[in-house]
């Protein structure tokens, strides 16, 4: 169902996000890249280490805004702290040789670790989203290309050629024909679904860059995806993202409708609304809390995971972002329920670092730390892993 003459979903109000303001006046905001690249990290280096990398290379307005959150950050910081108080219960003598491959919406990937929709890569590197690209094709790892990239999905997906493509995130925008002309691009750039962003209906609270002044991309760089058509085919100017407050399921509806490509929500992190998703024919589901960027004090990912399994009950794949550091943290994910994991600030981190080849570090981490403790918990995939293998623990192992 791809035609375009489809009853419109409602409108509603809009929301600003980051694009609509500009910094106060008489507000300087740094935001200058150093001009070479740092060294790949070296064998060995945590994931986890590399936000210190990242935090000595970019300016303080930029970094805050790949680290922050809403409020006072606490969904931030309790989606890590609920890993650690998770405890893994290691199966033995079982032979078991890893195998890392999944299959996720049809299309075949290397390990369980997808790159999550994070904006703006230009602000990390001068690259941008085609190093992360050219990083997740090398490593065999999907992308989902966020709609405020700072590269066009056109140019994404040339680079992330040879790899097992991309999926393309999407913010259903206020202007029907503005967003049914993004789905249509994210068709033709070859895109193996659509990933429907819901928990966002209005902009969450950033404190830390209001008090940066950084409400606003520097300039030279935008939104590619938001730019309106120019004068004689050239490329206009980028408009805002803006939000929908009335968002509902009538335009998850409008959209099923609008496009054959298989539809993912993401945001989703009650089993009610798991059910509800399934009974609007959604494809897939990712279990997140906008990295702790909407709604603070919101519960961590990992917490709700096994609920939201549970209400889909196999039926459509079941992703979780949201505090994943270690391999071991995709091995507990799976016990819970999901079927991969998806990592953001991470591979902002290591593409701040290094570029691809810093994206490629984080990635090739992540594989060989889920290989060596699915052996250490004797378990051959990720499908062997049940919640028999994981405790929970009042606080942090």
């Amino acid at each position: 169902m791809t035609g375009a003459n489809r009853t419109a979903p409602p409108t509603g109000a809009t929301a600003p996000a980051l694009g609509t303001t500009v910094p106060a006046a008489g507000t300087t905001v740094s935001t200058s890249m150093p001009e070479t690249t740092a060294s790949v990290p070296v064998a060995g280096t945590p994931v986890a280490a590399l936000e210190h990398s990242a935090r000595a290379r970019l300016p303080t307005p930029v970094f805050d805004f790949i680290a922050g959150g809403a409020d006072d950050e606490v969904t931030v910081r309790r989606n890590v702290a609920a890993y650690e108080r998770i405890g893994l219960v290691p199966r033995v003598l079982r032979g078991a040789v890893p195998d890392l491959s999944t299959t996720l919406l049809g299309t075949p990937t290397s390990l369980p670790v997808v790159v999550a929709p994070t904006g703006m890569h230009k602000l990390a590197h001068p690259e941008g989203e085609v190093a992360t690209a050219r990083a997740a094709a090398g490593a065999g790892a999907l992308m989902i290309v966020s709609m405020a990239a700072t590269v066009a999905v056109e140019q994404i997906a040339a680079a992330a050629d040879g790899g097992p493509g991309l999926w393309f995130q999407l913010f259903i925008q206020p202007d029907v024909d503005f967003t049914l002309s993004l789905v249509r691009r994210a068709e033709r750039a070859g895109c193996r679904a659509l990933v429907v962003t819901v928990d966002a209906p209005v902009f969450g609270n950033r404190e830390r860059d209001i008090r940066n002044g950084f409400t606003d991309l520097p300039e030279g760089l935008c939104c590619e995806h938001m730019r309106v058509p120019g004068d004689h085919g050239a490329p206009g100017h980028a408009r805002p993202i803006a939000f929908v407050p009335g968002l509902g399921w009538d335009h998850v509806a409008w959209l099923r409708e609008a496009t054959s490509l298989p539809i993912v929500l993401k945001g989703v992190m009650h089993p009610e609304d798991a059910a509800l998703a399934i009974d609007h024919c959604i494809d897939g589901l990712i279990v997140s809390n906008h990295g702790g960027r909407q709604l603070d004090g919101a519960a961590a990912t990992i917490d709700v995971l096994a609920e939201v399994a549970a209400a889909v009950g196999g039926r459509v794949p079941v992703l979780v972002d949201g505090g994943v550091r270690r391999g071991t943290d995709v091995v507990k994910a799976a016990a819970l329920g999901a079927t991969a994991v998806g990592i953001g600030r991470p591979v902002l981190w290591g593409l701040a670092v290094a570029g691809a080849a810093g994206v490629t570090h984080v990635l090739e981490t992540m594989r060989a730390e889920v290989h060596r403790a699915l052996a250490l918990c004797g378990c051959a995939t990720l499908a062997d892993v049940g919640p028999s293998l994981v405790r929970r623990h009042a606080q942090p192992c």
